[in-house]
């Protein structure tokens, strides 16, 4: 049979069969020794970039070092000057991947792989997405993501998908009429997997659930459904489960690195430590023991091209105790380090907090299909909300309640009804946003 989605990562230039190859040596290193070999792939790749890459020998101000912690922490704000800045000796814009980051924490950047990572990202999709018995070059694919919308863009988009196997549902237009043509191509499509924004995918379980439908009685081929780039919710994951009427998989990812974390058959959130090194460090940049919560810290082992070596994605979470070097469990993903709220009396807390308490309260009745919080002063939020209706004094009164028992006293919140919410150009939706 020909495959076509492995054929055209061939002539895009990925060397699938070595990377495929090197991916399962990586997979067959037993536990006891896998210590030892993370700590050869941290050195060989911070070695390399000290000796053939300008711009991290400048960062680091050396081209040696003894211990890892001696290392920085690379951030976002590094890395947004030219790429051609930041390039390894022998790479060039023209010879490796290049892509953009979205954008969504607010400090988007270039950045480059080396040909030979990209196929090896692929390789570890091709393994995780294996759990669940989906093989890219088979499993017909429903994808609720983004598409350009200048005419270049949007076919290139759209040739994509057609050699990715999947059809796509660009997600800027989420009203009922457009849900009405997504079900209605579910009945009529052979669909194996659903992939994209969880916001998106949540509101279209909503949609099934206000008209009594399950998905995969309209369309019974339907195996699973990865989620991804956004926070899912347990109350939105039961939702989703129980209308799609299939198991729900929580991806986490960033397209400069790789998959970081990919919830496995047993429920666990499973860190891909084949491609990855992932720290969980204090705000001294001092790596905390399991269990604790911090800012999730990357290196990407292999990217010659590029160094992503201690680079700050700009998350927060923590690592399970039960971890270990090889099998590493992301115990929980708290939100983005600059998604927090500052409030009047000096107390700092995550901005998804706003978003758990209002989150509880005003979806009780279903009304209210989606909705972001935005902080406009210290004292003051926003909160723009897709609905039926207006939300009720009642409503409003209690997440002021719950937001002073929770938090403190004295906030005033702005409550405006809105047809559609506002979406990066990407189509992600970001659901709180500190504007101080």
């Amino acid at each position: 049979m020909f495959r076509l989605f492995d054929f055209s990562l061939k002539i895009s230039g990925f060397p699938m069969k070595e990377a495929q190859s090197e991916f399962e040596s990586i997979r067959a290193v037993p536990e006891k020794d896998y210590p030892d070999y993370i700590a050869v792939k941290q050195k060989e790749i911070a070695t390399f970039h000290l000796e053939n890459n300008s711009f991290y020998q400048k960062l680091v101000g050396k081209k040696t070092f003894d211990n890892w912690s001696d290392l920085p922490v690379l951030t976002k704000k590094d890395l947004q000057q030219p790429l051609e800045n930041r390039l390894s000796k022998g790479y060039t814009g023209s010879n490796t991947f290049v892509n953009k980051t979205s954008g969504s924490s607010g400090d988007p950047f270039i950045f480059a792989k080396d040909k030979y990572v990209h196929a090896l990202t692929w390789a570890s999709y091709f393994y995780r997405f294996g759990w669940y018995g989906i093989d890219f070059n088979t499993s017909y694919q429903a994808r609720f993501y983004g598409i350009p919308l200048d005419k270049a863009g949007y076919y290139k988009e759209r040739l994509k998908d057609y050699l990715g196997n999947r059809y796509r549902f660009p997600i800027f237009d989420l009203s009922d009429g457009f849900l009405e043509q997504v079900l209605d191509k579910f009945k009529k499509q052979k669909f194996d997997y659903i992939n994209g924004y969880t916001s998106s995918i949540v509101l279209f379980a909503k949609f099934l659930k206000a008209r009594n439908i399950v998905l995969k009685t309209v369309c019974p081929t339907l195996k699973v459904c990865m989620v991804t780039s956004e926070m899912l919710f347990e109350d939105d994951k039961i939702l989703l489960e129980t209308q799609f009427g299939i198991p729900i998989v929580n991806e986490y990812g960033a397209s400069e690195l790789d998959l970081i974390a990919f919830q496995n058959p047993e429920g666990e959130w499973q860190v891909n430590t084949e491609t990855l090194f992932v720290e969980i460090l204090d705000e001294e940049n001092r790596p905390l023991p399991y269990g604790q919560e911090g800012r999730i810290v990357i290196t990407s082992l292999y990217n010659k091209a590029h160094p992503f070596i201690r680079y700050d994605i700009g998350d927060i979470g923590a690592l399970d105790e039960s971890s270990t070097a090889k099998k590493t469990i992301l115990k929980k993903l708290t939100g983005r380090t600059n998604d927090v709220a500052v409030l009047p009396s000096g107390k700092k807390a995550p901005g998804l907090t706003f978003y758990y308490i209002t989150k509880s309260i005003i979806e009780d009745d279903g009304n209210v299909k989606e909705f972001i919080i935005k902080q406009i002063q210290r004292d003051t939020f926003e909160i723009d909300y897709v609905s039926d209706f207006e939300l009720t004094a009642d409503q409003i009164q209690k997440i002021e309640a719950a937001i002073a028992l929770y938090l403190e006293t004295g906030l005033t919140f702005i409550f405006n009804r809105k047809t559609t919410l506002s979406r990066t150009n990407r189509g992600k939706l970001k659901q709180f946003q500190s504007l101080l």
